[in-house]
Protein backbone atom coordinates (compact mmCIF):
# COMPACT_ATOMS: atom_id res chain seq x y z
CA UNK A 1 0.00 0.00 0.00
CA UNK A 2 0.99 3.16 -0.53
CA UNK A 3 1.78 5.51 2.28
CA UNK A 4 -0.11 8.47 0.88
CA UNK A 5 -3.16 6.67 0.64
CA UNK A 6 -3.15 5.55 4.16
CA UNK A 7 -5.78 8.23 5.80
CA UNK A 8 -7.88 6.83 3.30
CA UNK A 9 -7.71 3.27 4.48
CA UNK A 10 -8.37 4.77 8.38
CA UNK A 11 -11.65 4.60 9.20
CA UNK A 12 -13.26 1.22 7.51
CA UNK A 13 -16.52 -0.84 9.02
CA UNK A 14 -15.61 -4.65 9.79
CA UNK A 15 -17.43 -7.02 7.26
CA UNK A 16 -18.82 -9.74 9.13
CA UNK A 17 -19.07 -12.90 6.69
CA UNK A 18 -21.90 -14.85 6.39
CA UNK A 19 -19.99 -18.11 8.31
CA UNK A 20 -21.74 -21.27 9.00
CA UNK A 21 -23.39 -19.08 12.62
CA UNK A 22 -26.96 -20.65 12.22
CA UNK A 23 -25.90 -24.14 13.31
CA UNK A 24 -24.75 -21.52 16.85
CA UNK A 25 -27.80 -20.29 16.69
CA UNK A 26 -29.73 -23.55 18.43
CA UNK A 27 -30.46 -23.04 22.26
CA UNK A 28 -28.91 -25.40 24.51
CA UNK A 29 -31.87 -27.53 25.75
CA UNK A 30 -31.76 -28.23 21.45
CA UNK A 31 -28.31 -29.15 21.62
CA UNK A 32 -29.45 -31.86 24.56
CA UNK A 33 -31.78 -34.61 23.51
CA UNK A 34 -34.93 -32.94 23.18
CA UNK A 35 -37.44 -35.92 24.61
CA UNK A 36 -35.60 -36.46 27.80
CA UNK A 37 -35.40 -33.04 28.87
CA UNK A 38 -38.13 -31.45 31.02
CA UNK A 39 -40.98 -29.38 29.85
CA UNK A 40 -39.41 -25.73 30.17
CA UNK A 41 -42.06 -23.06 30.22
CA UNK A 42 -39.67 -19.82 30.06
CA UNK A 43 -37.34 -17.87 31.57
CA UNK A 44 -37.04 -14.44 33.46
CA UNK A 45 -34.39 -12.64 33.01
CA UNK A 46 -33.53 -9.39 35.65
CA UNK A 47 -32.52 -6.37 33.84
CA UNK A 48 -29.39 -4.89 34.77
CA UNK A 49 -27.20 -7.68 35.06
CA UNK A 50 -24.81 -8.97 31.68
CA UNK A 51 -25.08 -12.84 31.96
CA UNK A 52 -24.86 -13.18 36.10
CA UNK A 53 -25.35 -11.43 39.39
CA UNK A 54 -21.89 -9.31 39.84
CA UNK A 55 -21.10 -11.58 42.95
CA UNK A 56 -22.08 -14.89 40.79
CA UNK A 57 -25.33 -16.75 40.62
CA UNK A 58 -26.28 -18.55 44.14
CA UNK A 59 -29.04 -20.51 44.36
CA UNK A 60 -32.37 -18.57 44.18
CA UNK A 61 -30.73 -15.77 44.01
CA UNK A 62 -29.62 -14.89 40.14
CA UNK A 63 -29.71 -13.04 37.15
CA UNK A 64 -32.02 -15.42 35.44
CA UNK A 65 -34.58 -18.04 36.27
CA UNK A 66 -36.28 -20.91 34.12
CA UNK A 67 -39.18 -22.36 34.87
CA UNK A 68 -39.93 -26.09 34.57
CA UNK A 69 -43.00 -28.28 34.54
CA UNK A 70 -43.05 -29.69 38.33
CA UNK A 71 -43.04 -33.66 39.11
CA UNK A 72 -46.09 -32.57 40.88
CA UNK A 73 -48.39 -29.45 40.12
CA UNK A 74 -48.63 -27.08 42.79
CA UNK A 75 -51.16 -24.29 41.26
CA UNK A 76 -54.22 -23.12 42.46
CA UNK A 77 -57.53 -21.46 42.37
CA UNK A 78 -60.16 -19.83 43.85
CA UNK A 79 -62.82 -21.65 45.74
CA UNK A 80 -64.63 -20.46 49.17
CA UNK A 81 -65.62 -16.84 49.70
CA UNK A 82 -65.81 -15.97 53.85
CA UNK A 83 -66.98 -12.88 55.39
CA UNK A 84 -65.50 -12.83 58.77
CA UNK A 85 -66.96 -9.99 61.64
CA UNK A 86 -63.74 -10.02 63.49
CA UNK A 87 -59.77 -10.53 62.71
CA UNK A 88 -59.91 -13.32 64.85
CA UNK A 89 -62.69 -15.26 63.25
CA UNK A 90 -60.68 -14.43 60.03
CA UNK A 91 -57.41 -15.82 61.58
CA UNK A 92 -59.39 -19.19 61.91
CA UNK A 93 -60.63 -18.95 58.59
CA UNK A 94 -56.86 -19.04 57.09
CA UNK A 95 -56.12 -22.10 57.87
CA UNK A 96 -52.51 -22.30 57.58
CA UNK A 97 -52.38 -25.48 55.52
CA UNK A 98 -54.63 -24.19 52.74
CA UNK A 99 -53.74 -21.07 50.73
CA UNK A 100 -55.94 -17.85 51.13
CA UNK A 101 -56.07 -14.03 50.29
CA UNK A 102 -57.25 -11.81 53.43
CA UNK A 103 -59.04 -8.67 52.63
CA UNK A 104 -59.46 -6.33 55.30
CA UNK A 105 -62.29 -3.85 54.42
CA UNK A 106 -62.85 -1.83 58.08
CA UNK A 107 -61.38 -3.57 61.77
CA UNK A 108 -64.68 -4.81 61.52
CA UNK A 109 -65.36 -6.62 58.78
CA UNK A 110 -62.87 -8.64 56.69
CA UNK A 111 -63.68 -10.93 53.73
CA UNK A 112 -61.25 -14.65 53.31
CA UNK A 113 -60.97 -16.24 49.83
CA UNK A 114 -59.86 -19.46 50.02
CA UNK A 115 -57.62 -21.06 47.33
CA UNK A 116 -57.66 -24.78 46.71
CA UNK A 117 -55.36 -27.52 44.89
CA UNK A 118 -55.53 -26.68 40.99
CA UNK A 119 -54.15 -30.14 39.49
CA UNK A 120 -53.55 -28.26 35.74
CA UNK A 121 -51.09 -25.42 36.74
CA UNK A 122 -47.81 -25.01 38.33
CA UNK A 123 -47.40 -22.16 40.95
CA UNK A 124 -43.94 -20.01 40.74
CA UNK A 125 -43.52 -17.11 43.14
CA UNK A 126 -40.95 -14.58 43.24
CA UNK A 127 -40.29 -11.46 45.88
CA UNK A 128 -37.41 -10.40 47.66
CA UNK A 129 -37.85 -12.83 50.68
CA UNK A 130 -35.52 -15.19 50.69
CA UNK A 131 -38.42 -17.85 52.85
CA UNK A 132 -39.08 -20.98 51.33
CA UNK A 133 -42.45 -20.14 49.27
CA UNK A 134 -40.16 -18.00 46.59
CA UNK A 135 -38.62 -19.36 43.87
CA UNK A 136 -36.70 -16.43 42.78
CA UNK A 137 -35.46 -13.84 44.51
CA UNK A 138 -35.42 -10.82 43.36
CA UNK A 139 -33.35 -7.37 44.97
CA UNK A 140 -33.05 -4.00 43.71
CA UNK A 141 -31.18 -3.25 40.66
CA UNK A 142 -28.82 -0.92 41.18
CA UNK A 143 -27.38 0.78 37.82
CA UNK A 144 -23.70 -0.41 36.86
CA UNK A 145 -23.30 -1.63 40.26
CA UNK A 146 -20.50 -4.18 39.95
CA UNK A 147 -20.86 -5.70 43.39
CA UNK A 148 -24.17 -6.53 45.74
CA UNK A 149 -22.43 -4.08 48.61
CA UNK A 150 -23.69 -1.51 46.37
CA UNK A 151 -26.83 -2.37 46.58
CA UNK A 152 -27.52 -3.31 50.25
CA UNK A 153 -27.75 0.40 51.60
CA UNK A 154 -30.73 1.18 49.35
CA UNK A 155 -33.79 0.54 51.15
CA UNK A 156 -35.96 -1.98 49.20
CA UNK A 157 -39.18 -0.93 47.04
CA UNK A 158 -39.25 -4.29 46.20
CA UNK A 159 -42.45 -6.43 47.85
CA UNK A 160 -40.99 -9.68 50.03
CA UNK A 161 -43.87 -11.67 48.49
CA UNK A 162 -43.89 -9.49 45.06
CA UNK A 163 -46.28 -11.85 42.46
CA UNK A 164 -46.59 -15.24 41.34
CA UNK A 165 -46.54 -17.33 38.03
CA UNK A 166 -49.05 -19.51 37.44
CA UNK A 167 -48.65 -21.77 33.93
CA UNK A 168 -50.77 -24.19 32.54
CA UNK A 169 -49.26 -28.17 32.44
CA UNK A 170 -50.73 -28.67 28.93
CA UNK A 171 -49.79 -27.22 26.16
CA UNK A 172 -49.79 -24.38 24.82
CA UNK A 173 -48.44 -23.91 28.55
CA UNK A 174 -49.91 -20.85 28.73
CA UNK A 175 -48.20 -18.60 31.99
CA UNK A 176 -50.17 -15.99 33.40
CA UNK A 177 -48.95 -13.15 35.88
CA UNK A 178 -50.53 -12.46 39.89
CA UNK A 179 -49.52 -9.53 41.64
CA UNK A 180 -48.80 -10.82 45.57
CA UNK A 181 -47.26 -14.06 46.79
CA UNK A 182 -48.43 -16.83 49.32
CA UNK A 183 -46.33 -16.18 52.25
CA UNK A 184 -45.26 -19.04 54.28
CA UNK A 185 -48.12 -19.52 56.01
CA UNK A 186 -49.72 -19.58 52.66
CA UNK A 187 -51.73 -16.17 52.87
CA UNK A 188 -51.84 -13.32 51.00
CA UNK A 189 -52.99 -10.14 53.46
CA UNK A 190 -54.22 -7.00 52.10
CA UNK A 191 -54.43 -4.43 54.88
CA UNK A 192 -56.83 -1.91 55.22
CA UNK A 193 -54.67 0.55 53.26
CA UNK A 194 -54.08 -1.04 50.32
CA UNK A 195 -56.49 -0.44 47.16
CA UNK A 196 -58.92 -3.28 47.05
CA UNK A 197 -62.90 -3.59 45.90
CA UNK A 198 -65.94 -6.11 45.35
CA UNK A 199 -65.83 -6.94 41.88
CA UNK A 200 -68.88 -7.10 39.70
CA UNK A 201 -69.60 -10.99 39.97
CA UNK A 202 -69.19 -10.56 44.31
CA UNK A 203 -65.97 -11.18 43.78
CA UNK A 204 -62.80 -9.54 45.86
CA UNK A 205 -59.81 -7.87 44.23
CA UNK A 206 -56.78 -5.55 45.35
CA UNK A 207 -53.45 -4.20 44.38
CA UNK A 208 -50.28 -4.57 46.12
CA UNK A 209 -48.69 -1.25 47.72
CA UNK A 210 -46.24 -0.49 45.24
CA UNK A 211 -47.74 -2.62 41.79
CA UNK A 212 -46.65 -4.96 40.07
CA UNK A 213 -46.57 -3.80 36.44
CA UNK A 214 -46.35 -5.57 33.07
CA UNK A 215 -45.65 -4.33 29.29
CA UNK A 216 -46.68 -6.53 26.11
CA UNK A 217 -44.20 -5.68 23.10
CA UNK A 218 -46.31 -5.85 20.02
CA UNK A 219 -45.18 -7.92 17.44
CA UNK A 220 -44.07 -10.34 20.13
CA UNK A 221 -39.58 -9.96 20.64
CA UNK A 222 -38.76 -9.91 17.22
CA UNK A 223 -36.35 -7.47 15.39
CA UNK A 224 -40.02 -6.15 14.56
CA UNK A 225 -40.81 -5.51 17.68
CA UNK A 226 -42.40 -2.27 19.06
CA UNK A 227 -43.03 -1.19 22.54
CA UNK A 228 -46.32 -1.72 24.24
CA UNK A 229 -47.99 0.49 27.04
CA UNK A 230 -47.62 -0.55 30.84
CA UNK A 231 -50.52 -2.02 33.13
CA UNK A 232 -51.34 -3.01 36.37
CA UNK A 233 -52.02 -6.46 37.12
CA UNK A 234 -54.14 -7.31 40.39
CA UNK A 235 -54.02 -9.39 43.00
CA UNK A 236 -56.66 -11.52 41.03
CA UNK A 237 -54.51 -10.92 37.35
CA UNK A 238 -57.11 -8.27 35.88
CA UNK A 239 -55.43 -5.74 34.09
CA UNK A 240 -55.58 -2.06 34.83
CA UNK A 241 -54.58 1.49 33.39
CA UNK A 242 -51.46 2.98 35.46
CA UNK A 243 -52.25 4.64 39.20
CA UNK A 244 -51.45 8.52 39.40
CA UNK A 245 -48.53 7.62 41.37
CA UNK A 246 -47.37 3.77 42.10
CA UNK A 247 -48.91 3.80 45.38
CA UNK A 248 -51.57 6.01 44.91
CA UNK A 249 -55.14 4.92 46.68
CA UNK A 250 -57.21 5.54 43.86
CA UNK A 251 -56.90 1.85 41.18
CA UNK A 252 -56.77 3.22 37.38
CA UNK A 253 -59.46 2.09 34.92
CA UNK A 254 -59.69 -1.75 33.91
CA UNK A 255 -58.79 -2.87 30.72
CA UNK A 256 -60.89 -5.11 29.54
CA UNK A 257 -59.73 -6.41 26.38
CA UNK A 258 -56.09 -6.96 28.02
CA UNK A 259 -55.15 -9.96 29.75
CA UNK A 260 -52.59 -10.94 32.35
CA UNK A 261 -51.20 -13.79 29.82
CA UNK A 262 -47.72 -13.32 29.47
CA UNK A 263 -45.97 -13.76 26.05
CA UNK A 264 -42.15 -13.81 24.73
CA UNK A 265 -40.65 -10.14 25.46
CA UNK A 266 -43.63 -9.04 28.13
CA UNK A 267 -41.53 -7.14 30.81
CA UNK A 268 -42.83 -6.94 34.49
CA UNK A 269 -41.86 -4.36 37.00
CA UNK A 270 -41.80 -4.69 40.37
CA UNK A 271 -40.98 -0.99 41.71
CA UNK A 272 -37.09 -2.00 42.22
CA UNK A 273 -36.27 -4.50 39.50
CA UNK A 274 -37.69 -5.32 35.79
CA UNK A 275 -37.83 -9.05 34.76
CA UNK A 276 -38.20 -9.98 30.66
CA UNK A 277 -40.13 -12.99 30.36
CA UNK A 278 -38.90 -15.05 27.52
CA UNK A 279 -40.59 -18.09 26.07
CA UNK A 280 -39.29 -21.23 25.67
CA UNK A 281 -40.18 -20.85 21.71
CA UNK A 282 -38.95 -17.37 21.91
CA UNK A 283 -35.35 -18.48 23.44
CA UNK A 284 -35.41 -21.32 20.78
CA UNK A 285 -34.70 -18.50 18.10
CA UNK A 286 -32.18 -16.67 20.29
CA UNK A 287 -29.00 -16.67 19.81
CA UNK A 288 -26.92 -19.03 22.28
CA UNK A 289 -23.88 -17.35 24.15
CA UNK A 290 -21.93 -19.98 21.82
CA UNK A 291 -23.24 -17.52 18.72
CA UNK A 292 -21.99 -14.37 20.69
CA UNK A 293 -18.70 -16.24 21.76
CA UNK A 294 -18.39 -16.71 17.51
CA UNK A 295 -19.50 -13.02 16.79
CA UNK A 296 -16.77 -12.11 19.38
CA UNK A 297 -14.15 -14.10 17.75
CA UNK A 298 -15.03 -13.23 14.38
CA UNK A 299 -14.72 -8.93 15.24
CA UNK A 300 -11.01 -9.87 17.18
CA UNK A 301 -9.85 -12.05 14.24
CA UNK A 302 -10.74 -8.74 11.77
CA UNK A 303 -7.92 -7.05 14.15
CA UNK A 304 -9.84 -3.84 14.09
CA UNK A 305 -6.66 -1.23 15.04
CA UNK A 306 -6.15 1.99 17.01
CA UNK A 307 -6.26 4.85 14.51
CA UNK A 308 -3.84 6.66 16.66
CA UNK A 309 -1.34 3.89 18.75
CA UNK A 310 -1.65 1.26 15.24
CA UNK A 311 -1.90 -1.33 18.29
CA UNK A 312 -5.19 -4.30 17.56
CA UNK A 313 -7.65 -4.60 19.86
CA UNK A 314 -9.55 -6.87 21.00
CA UNK A 315 -12.87 -7.48 23.11
CA UNK A 316 -11.73 -9.63 26.01
CA UNK A 317 -13.38 -13.27 26.51
CA UNK A 318 -17.15 -13.38 28.00
CA UNK A 319 -15.60 -14.63 31.28
CA UNK A 320 -13.75 -11.37 31.59
CA UNK A 321 -16.33 -8.84 31.25
CA UNK A 322 -15.93 -6.43 34.04
CA UNK A 323 -12.56 -6.26 34.01
CA UNK A 324 -10.32 -3.11 31.18
CA UNK A 325 -7.65 -4.94 29.36
CA UNK A 326 -5.25 -3.33 27.54
CA UNK A 327 -6.20 -4.46 24.31
CA UNK A 328 -9.99 -3.59 25.05
CA UNK A 329 -11.58 -1.17 22.51
CA UNK A 330 -12.71 2.58 23.92
CA UNK A 331 -14.88 4.34 22.18
CA UNK A 332 -15.57 8.61 21.63
CA UNK A 333 -19.64 8.13 22.08
CA UNK A 334 -20.61 11.53 19.82
CA UNK A 335 -18.84 10.19 16.77
CA UNK A 336 -18.43 6.22 17.33
CA UNK A 337 -14.77 6.06 16.09
CA UNK A 338 -13.17 3.13 18.10
CA UNK A 339 -9.62 3.41 19.46
CA UNK A 340 -7.55 1.68 22.19
CA UNK A 341 -6.86 3.64 25.35
CA UNK A 342 -4.85 6.47 24.71
CA UNK A 343 -4.05 9.95 26.91
CA UNK A 344 -4.67 12.20 23.85
CA UNK A 345 -7.07 15.05 23.82
CA UNK A 346 -7.64 15.25 27.65
CA UNK A 347 -8.69 18.57 28.30
CA UNK A 348 -8.42 19.54 32.05
CA UNK A 349 -10.46 22.07 31.59
CA UNK A 350 -13.41 19.63 30.68
CA UNK A 351 -13.33 17.46 33.94
CA UNK A 352 -11.46 14.74 32.25
CA UNK A 353 -14.88 13.60 31.50
CA UNK A 354 -15.21 14.85 27.76
CA UNK A 355 -12.29 14.20 24.95
CA UNK A 356 -11.88 15.51 21.78
CA UNK A 357 -11.62 12.44 18.81
CA UNK A 358 -8.72 12.45 16.77
CA UNK A 359 -10.14 12.01 13.60
CA UNK A 360 -13.19 13.73 14.00
CA UNK A 361 -12.65 16.48 16.56
CA UNK A 362 -16.09 15.75 17.93
CA UNK A 363 -16.04 16.37 21.89
CA UNK A 364 -17.55 13.77 23.77
CA UNK A 365 -17.57 10.98 26.65
CA UNK A 366 -15.04 8.39 25.67
CA UNK A 367 -15.29 5.28 27.33
CA UNK A 368 -14.14 1.47 27.04
CA UNK A 369 -16.50 -1.35 25.15
CA UNK A 370 -18.14 -4.28 26.65
CA UNK A 371 -20.16 -7.15 25.37
CA UNK A 372 -23.66 -7.51 25.93
CA UNK A 373 -23.41 -11.60 27.06
CA UNK A 374 -26.95 -11.72 28.14
CA UNK A 375 -28.22 -13.48 25.08
CA UNK A 376 -31.93 -13.35 26.56
CA UNK A 377 -32.02 -9.85 25.86
CA UNK A 378 -30.95 -9.83 21.87
CA UNK A 379 -33.73 -9.14 19.64
CA UNK A 380 -32.58 -11.19 16.43
CA UNK A 381 -28.75 -12.49 15.87
CA UNK A 382 -27.07 -9.63 13.90
CA UNK A 383 -23.39 -8.68 14.44
CA UNK A 384 -22.07 -6.22 17.83
CA UNK A 385 -22.45 -2.91 15.39
CA UNK A 386 -23.69 -1.10 18.11
CA UNK A 387 -22.82 0.04 21.56
CA UNK A 388 -25.30 1.63 24.11
CA UNK A 389 -24.46 5.39 25.36
CA UNK A 390 -23.24 6.22 27.93
CA UNK A 391 -22.54 2.75 29.12
CA UNK A 392 -20.74 1.21 26.35
CA UNK A 393 -22.54 -1.86 26.08
CA UNK A 394 -21.93 -3.78 22.20
CA UNK A 395 -24.91 -5.63 20.37
CA UNK A 396 -26.86 -5.73 17.12
CA UNK A 397 -28.39 -2.27 15.61
CA UNK A 398 -31.58 -3.83 16.00
CA UNK A 399 -31.19 -4.91 19.99
CA UNK A 400 -29.95 -1.19 20.16
CA UNK A 401 -32.98 0.21 18.32
CA UNK A 402 -35.29 -1.69 20.44
CA UNK A 403 -34.53 -0.96 23.78
CA UNK A 404 -33.92 2.47 23.38
CA UNK A 405 -37.60 3.13 22.70
CA UNK A 406 -38.84 1.44 26.08
CA UNK A 407 -39.70 3.82 28.93
CA UNK A 408 -38.28 1.81 32.02
CA UNK A 409 -40.55 2.32 34.94
CA UNK A 410 -37.24 4.15 37.86
CA UNK A 411 -38.58 4.88 41.01
CA UNK A 412 -42.45 5.71 41.94
CA UNK A 413 -43.49 7.86 39.17
CA UNK A 414 -41.33 8.35 36.49
CA UNK A 415 -39.53 6.10 32.90
CA UNK A 416 -36.14 6.36 31.33
CA UNK A 417 -34.91 4.16 28.34
CA UNK A 418 -31.97 2.12 29.68
CA UNK A 419 -29.65 -0.48 28.76
CA UNK A 420 -30.54 -3.73 29.25
CA UNK A 421 -26.99 -5.08 30.46
CA UNK A 422 -26.32 -2.14 33.11
CA UNK A 423 -29.50 -0.93 33.60
CA UNK A 424 -27.98 2.97 33.13
CA UNK A 425 -30.26 5.09 31.92
CA UNK A 426 -29.88 5.79 28.28
CA UNK A 427 -28.29 9.40 26.94
CA UNK A 428 -27.62 11.49 23.89
CA UNK A 429 -29.89 11.79 21.02
CA UNK A 430 -30.99 8.45 20.59
CA UNK A 431 -29.58 6.22 23.32
CA UNK A 432 -27.05 4.20 21.10
CA UNK A 433 -24.41 5.15 18.68
CA UNK A 434 -23.14 2.80 15.23
CA UNK A 435 -19.15 2.17 15.51
CA UNK A 436 -16.45 2.95 12.89
CA UNK A 437 -13.82 0.23 13.37
CA UNK A 438 -10.56 0.87 11.99
CA UNK A 439 -9.48 -2.63 9.69
CA UNK A 440 -5.60 -3.26 9.90
CA UNK A 441 -3.61 -1.28 7.63
CA UNK A 442 -1.49 -4.60 6.16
Amino acid sequence: NNEKSVPQLLIRDLKFEKKSLAKLMFSPDQENHPSKAPVKYGELIVLGYNGSLPNGDRGRRKSRFALFKRPKANGVKPSTVHIACTPQAAKAISNKDQHSISYTLSRAQTVVVEYTYDSNTDMFQIGRSTESPIDFVVTDTVPGSQSNSDTQSVQSTISRFACRIICERNPPFTARIYAAGFDSSKNIFLGEKAAKWKTSDGQMDGLTTNGVLVMHPRNGFTEDSKPGVWREISVCGNVFSLRETRSAQQRGKMVENETNQLQDGSLIDLCGATLLWRTAEGLSRTPTVKHLEALRQEINAARPQCPVGFNTLAFPSMKRKDVVDEKQPWVYLNCGHVHGYHNWGNKEERDGKDRECPMCRSVGPYVPLWLGCEAGFYVDAGPPTHAFSPCGHVCSEKTTAYWSQIPLPHGTHTFHAACPFCAHQLAGEQGYIRLIFQGPLD
